[in-house]
């Protein structure tokens, strides 16, 4: 499975942490990310994962786009609610997509797990039939 992980700027701890308890899990899978959060979770896991641009040039779209293709297959974006964000516009776009494309996104640690455990457990499997990859 191909996993986007995205945080703002306060997230970001929070996405390490997360990112470092699931480990075992999450190195089963391709992950992707956003340019500083993903440097963060190579740095603090070993991880490899796919860096795109920083969220506010770029990043967030670069996911979005691949969302749009049918190439991703799930999103966890911690994002922070009670700042506002310079890229808003494109925070909701891709959360949008992840709707309209029924990709499984959590935005905060809770939901996040819940994923994660289903992934783990075969829950997600459902993205995996070659007919909605087209």
């Amino acid at each position: 499975m191909k996993i986007a992980l995205i945080a703002h700027d306060k997230k970001k701890s929070d996405m390490v942490q997360f990112v470092t308890a699931y480990r075992d899990i999450l190195a089963q899978h391709e992950l992707y990310a956003t340019g500083t959060t993903g440097q963060r979770v190579i740095d603090a896991t070993g991880l490899s994962v796919h860096r795109f641009r920083s969220g506010p040039l770029g990043g967030d779209q670069q996911i979005g786009a691949m969302i749009a293709n049918n190439d991703m297959d799930m999103v966890v974006f911690f994002r922070d609610p009670l700042t506002a964000q310079p890229h808003e516009p494109d925070v909701s776009a891709l959360i949008r997509l992840s709707d309209v494309y029924q990709i499984p996104l959590a935005t905060n640690m809770g939901t996040a797990e819940v994923l994660l455990k289903g992934l783990e457990k075969g829950f997600i499997d459902w993205r995996l039939i070659q007919e909605r990859r087209k």
